[in-house]
């Protein structure tokens, strides 16, 4: 099996990017940090999200899960249900920071990640994958943008959806994620020194799913 770990920052495309490429290079795509989120929803759900016991505790009772569809695209199953739709809340962006700092939290979600990655060629992106998840991954990527592209980006899919926010709001959301992915005492975010770096601030979405392919095929 062929793995691949892309890591990065919040907002640089990660997985729109691996998304693609995966349809394209004919791998199955895992969005790790969708695994989060939806701890993160099922703890804002059940008040426990700013304690970290009962967050804990809330584990016990908790199902998390990813189904493909026959085009290797992605659903996120919560205690049964499919909440593919409902964990793209900026409020469930930042709770989903704040689980990912519990080290029950990742342990309860690891061997989920590297269960689908030994049964698949795989291309999944969160923050530590090629640190943590995938120490032994064949291809090792740091997909990043600056932080004002990221915020741009953001802020436009965010109007598409009817959201009511300024771009300074969402900068402002992008570079306290930033500070909260890479201070957290467990796995913080950073490049593995054996990752391929890979900016997409001047690529369009195009050019940087060439720019995985080409890195997962050795081409660049």
């Amino acid at each position: 099996m062929i793995n691949v770990a892309i890591d990065g920052p919040a907002g640089a495309g990660k997985s729109t990017i691996a998304k693609a490429a995966s349809k394209k290079l004919g791998f199955i795509y895992v969005d790790t940090g969708a695994l989060y989120r939806a701890i993160a929803l099922n703890a804002v759900r059940n008040g426990v999200l700013h304690d970290d016991v009962k967050l804990i505790k809330m584990l016990d009772d908790t199902t998390v899960s990813l189904a493909f569809d026959e085009n290797g695209s992605q659903c996120v199953i919560l205690n049964g249900e499919d909440v593919s739709a409902l964990i793209r809340t900026p409020e469930i962006s930042m709770g989903a920071s704040k689980v990912s700092s519990v080290p029950a939290v990742r342990a309860f979600l690891l061997e989920l990640q590297r269960e689908i990655a030994r049964k698949n060629n795989v291309i999944m992106d969160g923050r530590d994958i090629g640190s943590v998840v995938l120490p032994n991954a064949d291809v090792k990527i740091f997909l990043t943008a600056s932080p004002e592209c990221r915020a741009e980006r953001r802020y436009k899919e965010l109007i598409e959806k009817g959201e009511k926010v300024t771009f300074e709001e969402v900068l402002a959301d992008v570079n306290q994620r930033d500070y909260q992915d890479s201070h957290r005492e467990i796995a913080p975010m950073k490049p593995c020194e054996d990752s391929v770096l890979a900016d997409t601030s001047s690529l369009t979405l195009e050019e940087s799913i060439e720019l995985i392919i080409k890195i997962v095929k050795g081409e660049k």
